[in-house]
């Protein structure tokens, strides 16, 4: 069966790392995977909020 979710090999601008030293995904990524995977990402493009479990406009 195939995976919908697409697999992507970070470009520059992708992400950066955080001063704790996490990698950190820009909208630019967020938007070029295609999808929202709900983990209440910071540059989430999509408008989603981890603490409601809903979805804003942006």
């Amino acid at each position: 069966m195939d995976d919908p979710k697409k697999v992507l090999t970070p470009k520059e601008g992708d992400y950066y790392i955080t001063p704790e030293g996490y990698r950190c995904f820009t909208e630019q990524y967020h938007l070029r995977r295609g999808y929202c995977c709900e983990s209440g990402c910071r540059h989430c493009p999509y408008g989603y909020d981890k603490n409601t479990n809903d979805y804003t406009e942006k």
